[in-house]
């Protein structure tokens, strides 16, 4: 079992930035694919981006291309989620994600096994 707690979420200005955090214990994540997902209220929870274990590829939802960049630290069991140019459409609850791959490249773009509590991360305009 991999326990994943979230933090870093919070009230921000349009244009601002923030930077989430994951804490992942109870196994080492270095055979994990990670993923962040977000859901607004009213809307269905959407996969933002998302890492393989070999850190050798990313996936970003579209919108967030160019102004969000997911990385791991390994050493530290610890994803993060720099997120920058923030638009009020960007306010969620975001969740870290967790699942095992065979395959060292690949990210996952629906199967998660492992979810956070979720963060909540507001954009003012």
């Amino acid at each position: 079992q991999v326990q994943l707690v979230e933090s870093g979420g919070g009230l921000v200005q349009a244009g601002g930035s923030l930077r989430l955090s994951c804490a992942a214990s109870g196994r080492t994540i270095d055979k994990y694919a990670m993923g962040w997902f977000r859901q607004a209220p009213g809307k269905e929870r959407e996969l933002v981006a998302a890492i393989s274990w070999s850190n050798n590829s990313t996936y970003y939802k579209d919108s967030a291309t160019g102004r969000f960049t997911i990385s791991r630290d390994n050493a530290k069991n610890t994803v993060y989620l720099q997120m920058s140019s923030l638009k009020p459409e960007d306010t969620a609850v975001y969740y870290c994600t967790a699942v095992v791959t065979y395959y060292p490249d690949f990210v996952p773009r629906f199967e998660y096994d492992y979810w956070g509590q979720g963060t909540q991360v507001t954009v003012s305009s």
